[in-house]
């Protein structure tokens, strides 16, 4: 253990027990960096969950600071204190998860670490931030970029966009498939009053990025009655969730709230349809997960959802309700059949592998 070197982890909420796509990604791929490294794990107070107060993961030390639930605010604050700890608790690298907590690369290079910066998504491109905070992530995203030993992108494509310097110093490393299981149980859909092969399924976070309100019309124009199932739930109040309610006039909808383990497991195993409809995405681990269950999809026609190519027909127009409605019919008529996909290179073993040489490339 003493000749381990030490990693710190730095710009996500936390783990286990929280959700989020980059709290996913950072469960399964620490937990395993653990073998490797001391992993030192920086976590927003607010954030936390009972799961994530009393679940311990070997080789994984959790710091827990103060934040806020401010958007936009949040994540600059909670990097901030996390970069005054580390000051005083010296570390051989310093992972940072997203570009606004990239902002502070200069101030760790300072301070004499190396900095990874991990990639997930040009959070500029949400259109839930202001033309202020969109100026700011970009600024950010220049920071952090410029600034970091290197940079891991999650999606090649987002990785193309760069320039030659970028590139020279950093790699795509897609993200790995959850092992989120299959469950035949159905006592998680008997409490929801829902029936296998009987509803349609989106998993997220309840952010108008991810285009559910999208998804609530569409579903309810449909001319065939089936259930909506929403797992995930709000991280900042439930204005959205009354807003998708009011939406949802044909009371088709079933919201379930962060839902994880056994309960999601069940959800996957009996779906009739995955949709993804979201307006952007970095790497949409929840597409992967749906496949890995052989489900028939409909996705959002963005470039994230062309990781795995599908057939035209099961691309719809990025927040256009009536194509997603017209879509998912058609997917809905040609029958329950499961489908099988290539998802050989999604695994967080390789994903694992990778990582570790790219930090061992700078120490």
């Amino acid at each position: 253990m003493s000749g381990k070197k030490r990693l710190a982890v730095i710009g996500i909420r936390g783990f286990p027990g929280v959700q989020g796509g980059v709290e996913s990604h950072c469960m399964q791929l620490i937990s395993r960096l653990a073998a490797n490294f001391n992993c030192v794990v920086y976590r927003r107070k607010p954030y936390l969950t009972a799961q994530s107060q009393t679940e311990n993961l070997s080789g994984v030390q959790f710091r827990d600071l103060p934040s806020t639930r401010i958007g936009g605010f949040e994540s600059l604050y909670h990097t901030f204190l996390c970069c005054m700890h580390l000051l005083f608790h010296r570390v051989d690298v310093v992972n940072v998860h997203n570009i606004g907590p990239g902002l502070f690369a200069p101030l760790l290079r300072i301070m004499g670490f190396k900095v990874v910066l991990t990639y997930h998504s040009p959070n500029y491109e949400h259109d839930k931030w202001s033309l202020p905070a969109k100026l700011m992530l970009r600024l950010c995203e220049k920071v952090s970029l410029s600034c970091s030993n290197r940079v891991i992108f999650v999606s090649q494509p987002q990785r193309d966009k760069y320039s030659q310097a970028v590139k020279r110093k950093s790699v795509a490393i897609p993200n790995g498939i959850n092992p989120t299981g299959t469950d035949h149980g159905t006592d998680f859909l008997e409490k929801h009053n829902l029936r296998p092969g009987e509803y349609i399924l989106a998993v997220g976070r309840l952010t108008p990025e991810k285009g559910f309100d999208v998804l609530v019309r569409a579903v309810n124009a449909l001319d065939r009655p089936i259930t909506l199932v929403i797992a995930g739930a709000s991280d900042h109040g439930n204005d959205f969730e009354k807003q998708l309610r009011e939406l949802d006039v044909r009371r088709r909808t079933v919201f379930t709230g962060f839902t994880t383990g056994a309960p999601l497991a069940q959800l996957y195993t009996h779906a009739r349809l995955y949709v993804l409809s979201s307006y952007a995405e970095g790497f949409p681990m929840v597409l992967l997960e749906a496949m890995s269950h052989q489900l028939p999809v409909v996705c959002t026609d963005i470039p994230a959802t062309h990781i795995i190519p599908l057939p035209a027909d099961r691309y719809a127009k990025r927040g256009d309700s009536d194509d997603l409605a017209r879509v998912i019919e058609k997917a809905l008529a040609e029958g329950p059949e499961r489908q099988s996909y290539p998802l050989g290179r999604y695994n967080w073993d390789n994903v694992t592998q990778a990582t570790v040489q790219l930090y061992n490339s700078i120490l």
